[in-house]
């Protein structure tokens, strides 16, 4: 177990940096939130019959399945689709990172006082290390893209908003939530608000051609359904500053990524910056 628990930060990094690389090819053939609403009720009948199988607790108190419905707006409402969203109304993927990759600074000074958890010099120096790695890494990207909107922006804080209301609200209250129903929930709430969104738009565009069929694959089992477990089970075992800490490394990581499949050139400040979250995440995870 002590094992797992090393490992599975990183191995969480990869996986969930790797839905960015997913919506490049997903906004080919369907439309953003169309996509995400299919993507999170294939989740959720796959995550119950897989509760089901494994016979998990499927029972939820009315105080926890409140919780659950909420983590489910703030996560995969507000904070997916309101960064797919701007993604898709031009705004930079850089500039989509560097403001959600904000939402350690924000989660740890909000647990210092809402969760009691103690912040050291140490971890604090880490948190500004990460953000100024980040800085570094999207820079170069965010000056060559014309995309930034205030609509695109108020997204993008509205998905940082999100993100950090889900961890706080995890953390406080979901280490009661039995996991695998807990997530279903999570999904299942998410999924039919954006699908009730998505029709009263008209914005229901899906092509069913290869790249879709492999992007909603990959977007349900991997980002979806093993990466928020993942990152569900870590909040519910470690603090919310070091957890929160690892999504530093999401746009580092989604840069090397768009570079090994798509041949996007990195910078040696690219790789500066990706050195620098890398020791950033170390000091508050190892602290």
């Amino acid at each position: 177990m002590k094992k797992l628990t090393a490992i599975a930060p990183w191995f969480f990094i990869v996986i969930w940096s790797s839905g960015f690389v997913v919506a490049r090819y997903a906004f080919k053939d369907a439309d953003a939130l169309y996509f995400l609403a299919i993507r999170l009720l294939l989740a959720t009948a796959i995550l119950l019959i897989l509760t089901l199988v494994l016979r998990q607790p499927i029972r939820l108190s009315g105080q926890d399945l409140l919780a659950s419905l909420v983590i489910g707006v703030a996560l995969h409402g507000l904070y997916l689709a309101g960064v797919w969203y701007a993604i898709e109304r031009g705004a930079p993927s850089g500039l989509s990172s560097v403001i959600t990759s904000m939402q350690p600074i924000v989660v740890s000074l909000l647990a210092v006082r809402f969760l009691n958890e103690p912040l050291t010099k140490k971890q604090l120096g880490g948190l500004f290390c990460g953000l100024s790695g980040v800085i570094l890494v999207v820079l170069p990207k965010l000056s060559k893209s014309g995309g930034f909107t205030v609509e695109t922006l108020a997204f993008l804080f509205l998905a940082l908003a999100g993100s950090t209301i889900a961890t706080l609200l995890q953390k406080k209250v979901g280490h009661s939530i039995p996991l695998m129903i807990g997530t279903t929930y999570q999904f299942a709430i998410a999924g039919f608000g954006l699908l009730a969104i998505s029709l009263i738009r008209g914005k229901t565009r899906f092509e069913v051609t290869h790249t879709s069929i492999w992007a909603m694959t990959w977007a349900v089992l991997i980002t979806s359904i093993a990466a928020v477990l993942l990152l569900l089970w870590q909040l519910n075992r470690g603090s919310a500053a070091k957890v929160s800490s690892l999504l530093y490394l999401v746009p580092p990581m989604a840069v090397l990524q768009a570079f090994l499949l798509f041949h996007e050139k990195v910078s040696p400040q690219e790789i500066l910056g990706i050195v620098m979250t890398a020791a950033g995440v170390a000091l508050v995870i190892r602290t």
